[in-house]
C-alpha cells in the first residue's frame, strides 16, 4: 500500500519512519523546553532539529499538558506566524499544533504544511479550513481536555478498540468534508486522557491500530507515562523516549513526534540498517 503522506507543498514517503521535531513556543510546558514566544531562538532550534535528521517541524504555542491554562488564538498566532515565515524556505514541511480553527485558517494562509490536531477537527470550521488547503492533517485521539483530562480517566471496554474506532469516524469525517486519505496521520494519544496501564496496552498493541495507506504518528516524548517507568524527570528521559519511539516503529509507527532528535535519528539508522541487511 503506498505510505505516501501529502502535506502542504511536500510528499512524504512514510515507507520508513519519519521524525517530527518539537518545537515548543508556549510559556508552559511540561517537557522543560519551553521558548515563550522568542521567534530567533525557535528558528534557531528547528534548523539545529533539521541538521540533525528532523523531517518535519511542529511548532505549538499553547500548552496540552495535563492541567494546562489555555491561551488566546491572538496569542497563538502573534508568536507562530514569525516563526513559519521565518522558515519557509527551510525544506521540511511546517505542522502547526493547535485546536482553535482561528489559528489553523491563520497559520495555513502563512505557508503552514499540516495541522496537527489534538481534538481531531472537532471544533466547529476546523474540517472546512483543512479541506480547503493542501496541508496535512493530524487525527488525535483524546478523552476530555487537557485541564481535566488526566483526572480519572476511564474506557468501558477495550481501549485500543475505542481508540481505533474514534480514530475511524474521525477519518471518515474528515474524507466527508474533502480532506483526501493520502492527507491523513492518526496518532492514538499517548498521554492524553490515559493512564499508564492505558498507554503501556495501546503500545503493546499498536499494530491493531494500523491501517495500511494511513500512516500512524505517535508521540511518547519524554511524557509522564516515562516517569512512571523510570523514576526520571522530564529532561532525564531521552534514553526512555528513544526506547519507546523504538518500539513503536516495530508495531507500526510511521511518524514520531519527538524532542530530542539526534538521538531518535541514531537508534532509527541502526533499526533500520538491521531491517535492510
Amino acid at each position: 500500500m503506498n505510505q505516501n503522506f501529502h502535506c502542504g507543498r511536500f510528499v512524504l514517503n512514510a515507507e520508513r519512519p519519519l521524525i517530527m521535531g518539537i518545537v515548543n513556543l508556549s510559556d508552559d510546558s511540561f517537557s522543560g523546553d519551553s521558548l515563550h514566544g522568542d521567534t530567533g531562538a525557535a528558528i534557531a532550534q528547528a534548523v539545529r532539529m533539521i541538521e540533525q535528521g528532523a523531517h518535519i517541524l511542529d511548532f505549538g504555542a499553547e500548552s496540552s499538558r495535563p492541567g494546562a491554562t489555555p491561551v488566546s488564538a491572538q496569542q497563538e498566532i502573534d508568536r507562530l506566524l514569525p516563526v513559519i515565515e521565518g522558515l519557509l524556505g527551510c525544506g521540511v514541511p511546517l505542522a502547526v499544533d493547535t485546536v482553535k480553527p482561528a489559528v489553523m485558517r491563520a497559520t495555513l494562509a502563512a505557508g503552514a504544511d499540516m495541522i496537527n490536531d489534538i481534538n481531531a477537527l472537532r471544533a466547529p470550521g476546523a474540517l472546512e479550513i483543512v479541506a480547503a488547503s493542501p496541508a496535512g492533517v493530524c487525527l488525535m485521539h483524546m478523552q476530555g481536555d487537557p485541564p481535566t483530562m488526566q483526572d480519572a480517566p476511564h474506557y468501558d471496554g477495550d481501549i485500543v478498540a475505542e481508540v481505533a474506532e474514534f480514530l475511524g469516524e474521525r477519518v471518515a469525517a474528515a474524507e466527508m468534508a474533502g480532506i483526501a486519505l493520502n492527507r491523513i496521520v492518526v496518532d492514538p494519544g499517548f498521554g492524553f486522557g490515559k493512564t499508564l496501564e492505558h498507554n503501556i496496552a495501546l503500545l503493546r498493541r499498536l499494530e491493531e491500530l494500523v491501517v495500511p495507506g494511513l500512516p500512524l504518528l505517535v508521540g511518547m516524548s519524554r511524557k509522564s507515562m516515562l516517569g512512571l517507568l523510570t523514576g526520571r524527570d522530564a529532561s532525564d528521559r531521552i534514553h526512555a523516549s528513544v526506547a519507546a519511539h523504538v518500539m513503536a516503529v516495530l508495531r507500526g509507527a510511521r511518524i514520531v513526534r519527538v524532542h530530542d532528535v539526534a538521538a531518535t535519528r541514531d537508534a532509527l539508522a541502526v533499526l533500520q540498517a538491521v531491517e535492510d541487511y
